[in-house]
C-alpha cells in the first residue's frame, strides 16, 4: 500500500507540473525582463501633479520622460551601455514603468500616450559618432571633457549653469566628430546620460542632479511621504522586474528644447507651439519668449537684477523656469527700427553658432495693444557669468584678481577664432564693425565670447562696402573706416589688434582728455616702444611677474603677441594680415613679417567727433 501511495503521489506531482506549465501563456516565455531598476519612481520626490486628472498632458509627458532618463543614466553607470539591447527588452521596460505609475494612482495610459516607438531606443551603431558604450565615448572624446569639470560636483544653485554650458561644448565636439546634423539629438541624449550617470559624483538619482541635468521638477511635499511609498515599493517588487526603456531619450529631447540656443533640431506644428514655453518660431530662427516668462525670470525687471545699461537699453540677469541663467536686454524705445529690419538682423544673429560667439537664445516682442507695456522688444542671451573683458582689464575685477598670462593668451586666441568664423565660416562673410573690450564676454570657464552683432553686416563676395553711416567706437575704429566709410575684413582686424594691445599692455585703447598727461592712442604708444627696441616696456607689469609660471620663457611669446597686435592695428590697410593669418602668427605657425613704417601723424581728426551707431538695439548683452 505504501508503494501505491508513493506511486500515486508521484503521478499527481507530474500531473500538476504539466498542468501548471500549460497554464502559462506560451508568449510569456519569450518576453525578457527589464534590465533597469525603476523602484526610485515611487520613492523620489518628483512632482507628478501635471499627470493627475485634468493636468497638462504635454507637461506630464515631459516630466515622465525626465524620470526615465534617471534610470537610463544609472544603467549606463552600471553596465557602460547607452541603449537597450533589443525591442523586447524595451517593451518590457515600458510595461514595468507603467506598473510603477499605476501604483502612484496615475492614469493607466501614460506610458502608451507619452512614449513613441520603443524600437528607436534599441542599441545601434548608426547614432552619434557610432557610440554605443562608455568605452566608445572615451575613444572619441578622451577620458576628460568639459563635463568632468562642470558637472562633477553638487549641481544645486548657480553651479548648474556651468554644467549645462559644458554640455553644449561636448555636444559641439560630438557633432564635429559625427558630421551628420541629423544625429544632433542623439548626441545630446548621450551627453546628458554621460553627465548624470558617469560624471556627477552624487549620481543620477540625487534630487539636485535630477533637477539640473534631467530637468526633473521636484516636489518638497512628496519628501514627507517617501517612507510610506517605500513600503508600497517593497510589496510590489515581486510583481515585476524593475526597469525602464530608452524612450527617456524623447524626454531629453524636450528638455533640450528648454536649454538650447534656438537650434532647429525639433519641429512642432502650430497647435503644439501654442502650449510650449519657450516656443519655436515657425521658421526656426529663434525662440520667442512670452513677456510673462521674462518678467518672472527677472523678478519683474528688478533693479537688483540689473547688470548693464547703455544707449541701447538695459540688461537684466534672469533665471528661466528651467533654471537656465540668461541676460535679458530691454531695448530702448528710441532705438526701435522697422519690424522687417529688426527681424532680418535677428535672423542673422540667431544663425551664428560658434563656441566663441555669445549665443542669442531668443527674443520677445509686446504689441502696441498691450495697454500696460506698449510695443517693446527684448533680446535674451546666454548669460556669461564672468562679465566682460574691460572689467577684468580696467574695472573692479582687475583690482581683485588681474588676468594672468595663460588667461590673456586664451582670450586673444578665442576672439581671433570667433572673428575667423564670422569672416570665413559663414557665407556671405560677416564684418562685426565694433570689436572692443566691452563686447568680449567671458563664460564660466573664462573662455572669450564675442558679443554685439547689432552692428554686424553681411558682405557678399566681391562686394565693396562704402557707407556714410560709420558705426563703432573711438579708439577701435580702423582709420579708413572712420574717415572714409570704407569697410572691409581688415577693419575688424584693426579693432582686434587694438584689443590685443589692451590685453598685453594693460592700457586702454585711447585717452584724449585734455587734462590728462597720459593722453595717447595705444597703437601709437606701443609702436613707438617697439621701434625704439623697448618692447618689454609695453607689457603689463603683472605679466612680467609670472612669465615663468608654466613656460620657461613665455616672454618671447608675449612679445610675439604684441607684435601681432601692432601689425593688425597698422594705420595702412595693406600691411594688416587677415584674421586667419593673424591667428596663425599668434599660434606660431607662420612668422611675423617686418612691420612697415606708419605715416605721421597718427591721430583722428578733430572733425570726427561723433560716431553714429547702427542698430544699437542688438548690441552687447552686458
Amino acid at each position: 500500500m505504501k508503494l501505491q501511495y508513493v506511486f500515486l503521489f508521484l503521478k499527481l506531482v507530474s500531473f500538476l507540473s504539466i498542468a501548471a506549465a500549460n497554464l502559462v501563456p506560451p508568449s510569456t516565455t519569450n518576453i525578457p525582463s527589464c534590465p533597469m531598476d525603476l523602484g526610485y519612481v515611487q520613492t523620489m520626490p518628483w512632482d507628478s501633479s501635471a499627470c493627475k486628472n485634468n493636468g497638462n498632458r504635454r507637461d506630464c509627458c515631459q516630466t515622465l520622460l525626465s524620470v526615465y532618463g534617471i534610470a537610463f543614466a544609472q544603467r549606463l553607470k552600471d553596465t557602460s551601455f547607452f541603449q537597450l539591447p533589443d525591442l523586447n527588452t524595451s517593451e518590457a521596460c515600458l510595461t514595468d514603468f507603467q506598473s510603477k505609475l499605476d501604483s502612484l494612482s496615475l492614469p493607466s495610459d501614460l506610458a502608451s500616450s507619452c512614449f513613441g516607438n520603443p524600437e528607436r531606443f534599441v542599441i545601434t551603431p548608426d547614432v552619434c559618432a557610432g557610440i554605443q558604450t562608455n568605452q566608445d565615448w572615451i575613444k572619441k572624446l578622451g577620458s576628460t571633457t568639459h563635463l568632468d569639470i562642470g558637472c562633477f560636483s553638487d549641481l544645486s544653485g548657480s553651479s548648474c549653469d556651468a554644467c549645462v554650458s559644458a554640455g553644449f561644448k561636448v555636444l559641439a565636439s560630438l557633432m564635429a566628430i559625427d558630421g551628420n546634423t541629423s544625429h544632433s539629438t542623439d548626441c545630446w541624449y548621450f551627453t546628458i546620460l554621460y553627465a548624470g550617470g558617469i560624471v556627477n559624483k552624487l549620481g543620477p538619482k540625487h534630487t539636485d542632479t535630477a533637477a539640473c541635468i534631467f530637468g526633473l521638477p521636484i516636489s518638497s511635499a512628496m519628501e514627507g511621504s517617501s517612507k510610506r511609498i517605500s513600503v508600497l515599493v517593497s510589496s510590489l517588487t515581486a510583481a515585476g522586474v524593475a526597469g525602464l526603456l530608452m524612450c527617456c531619450l524623447l524626454g531629453f529631447y524636450i528638455w533640450w528644447d528648454r536649454f538650447r540656443n534656438g537650434d532647429s533640431g525639433a519641429e512642432f506644428d502650430a497647435e503644439e507651439q501654442q502650449g510650449l514655453k519657450p516656443r519655436l518660431r515657425p521658421n526656426k530662427v529663434s525662440i520667442w519668449f512670452k513677456i510673462d516668462e521674462l518678467e518672472k525670470a527677472t523678478s519683474n525687471f528688478s533693479q537688483k537684477n540689473l547688470i548693464g545699461k547703455g544707449g541701447f537699453g538695459v540688461v537684466y540677469k534672469g533665471i528661466l523656469s528651467d533654471g537656465t541663467a540668461v541676460a535679458v536686454k530691454k531695448i530702448s524705445e528710441s532705438d526701435f527700427q522697422g519690424d522687417t529690419e529688426f527681424c532680418n538682423e535677428l535672423e542673422l544673429i540667431s544663425n551664428l553658432k560658434h563656441r566663441n560667439l555669445v549665443p542669442l537664445r531668443g527674443c520677445c516682442v509686446t504689441e502696441e495693444e498691450d495697454v500696460h507695456r506698449g510695443n517693446q522688444r527684448y533680446l535674451v542671451y546666454e548669460f556669461m557669468p564672468n562679465g566682460n573683458l574691460e572689467d577684468h582689464l580696467f574695472g573692479n575685477m582687475s583690482k581683485k584678481q588681474p588676468l594672468n598670462w595663460p588667461q590673456r593668451k586664451s582670450i586673444i586666441l578665442d576672439v581671433a577664432k570667433g572673428l575667423e568664423y564670422l569672416h570665413y565660416g559663414v557665407k556671405p562673410a560677416i564684418y562685426h564693425r565694433d570689436i572692443k573690450a566691452t563686447n568680449i564676454l567671458l563664460d564660466a570657464f573664462m573662455k572669450a565670447r564675442v558679443a554685439d552683432f547689432g552692428l554686424a553686416k553681411q558682405i557678399r563676395e566681391g562686394q565693396s562696402h562704402l557707407t556714410s553711416r560709420v558705426a563703432g567706437t573711438h579708439g577701435y575704429l580702423a582709420p579708413e573706416y572712420a574717415l572714409y566709410g570704407q569697410l572691409t575684413e581688415k577693419s575688424d582686424v584693426y579693432s582686434f589688434g587694438v584689443v590685443v594691445l589692451e590685453i598685453m599692455c594693460g592700457r586702454k585703447a585711447m585717452d584724449l582728455s585734455s587734462n590728462s598727461p597720459g593722453s595717447f592712442l595705444i597703437t601709437e604708444w606701443a609702436w613707438t616702444l617697439v621701434k625704439s627696441g623697448r618692447i618689454e616696456e609695453a607689457l603689463d607689469n603683472s605679466l612680467l611677474k609670472d612669465w615663468d609660471a608654466e613656460n620657461p620663457n613665455p616672454k618671447t611669446i608675449m612679445e610675439r603677441f604684441v607684435l601681432v597686435g601692432i601689425l593688425c592695428a597698422h594705420f595702412l590697410v595693406a600691411p594688416r594680415p587677415t584674421i586667419l593669418d593673424a591667428l596663425r602668427m599668434l599660434e606660431g605657425d607662420i612668422e611675423i613679417p617686418s612691420i612697415p613704417d606708419r605715416p605721421l601723424p597718427l591721430t583722428y581728426p578733430s572733425s570726427v567727433t561723433t560716431i553714429s551707431v547702427s542698430s544699437p538695439s542688438l548690441s552687447s548683452p552686458e
